[in-house]
């Protein structure tokens, strides 16, 4: 199985830990965003891994090459121009089509700024047992930005903003609304569909496919731990919690 790490955002938020890195080299305490999140996927089997990078990329890839890629092949998709999670999936969807990778195999597609402990193997199994072209790990947490389900976990819509303005694309009586971990796991069958171009969300690609009665399923990761990395206070909240809820691999 293989996997892509998200990784080329600016980290304008965590400054000033990003005024002289990329966030994925931000640390939190004493590894890499990158590290943690390369040693999970690692943990879970994965030992195919792509990176998009763009803000201070040449450091990452040093970084990489000083630690021997961590016993992985990865290999390095570099923006010029941000592409966001939808443009930068699409631009690497080259890593997924490759002759030696299984056409039906799905991958995971990972957030470089968060960490949690939920559980990929569960994840990846709900979504083939389901059938989904796309499953994303969601929780019962408060956000600015919800995405919601109908019964069936099916993706029906979202709520954002202050105003938590709601655009359902599919019907649903009582839609749940549920905070995205920025986790998924996602059929290669998705990559032909992505007709968005340029810089785009990856979840308004999920919201048309949705709309059209694609099955994108949300997977209730309620029980595990899980934190957004993306200020430097929650990087030092993480850090203080990281010894015992995410043990070193």
């Amino acid at each position: 199985m293989k996997a892509m790490i998200l990784a080329a955002g600016l980290g304008t938020r965590l400054r000033p830990l990003t005024d002289n890195r990329p966030k994925a080299l931000v640390e939190v305490a004493g590894r890499t965003m990158l590290e943690i999140t390369l040693i999970r996927l690692r943990s879970f089997g994965i030992r195919e891994v792509i990176v998009n990078v763009h803000h201070f990329a040449d450091m990452i890839v040093e970084y990489l090459k000083t630690n021997h890629n961590f016993g992985m092949r990865i290999e390095i998709s570099r923006e010029e121009v941000l592409l966001d999670t939808g443009g930068g999936l699409k631009k690497a969807a080259y890593f997924f089509r490759e002759r030696s990778s299984s056409p039906d195999e799905s991958f995971v597609l990972h957030n470089v700024d968060v960490i949690s402990t939920i559980d990929l193997g569960r994840v990846v199994q709900f979504h083939v047992v389901k059938r989904a072209l796309a499953t994303i790990a969601v929780q019962n947490r408060k956000t600015s930005r919800y995405l919601l389900f109908d019964d069936s976990l099916q993706l029906c819509g979202r709520r954002t903003g202050r105003d938590q303005k709601t655009e359902l694309v599919r019907s649903s009586p009582q839609a749940q609304a549920l905070a995205f971990s920025g986790i998924h796991v996602i059929s290669p069958r998705l990559l032909a569909m992505m007709t968005e171009d340029g810089a785009f969300s990856i979840i308004t690609c999920y919201l048309r496919l949705a709309a059209k009665g694609e099955k994108i399923l949300g997977f209730r990761a309620d029980e595990y731990y899980w934190r957004d990395l993306g200020t430097p206070e929650n990087v030092a909240q993480a850090a203080a919690e990281l010894e015992q809820k995410v043990p070193k691999q």
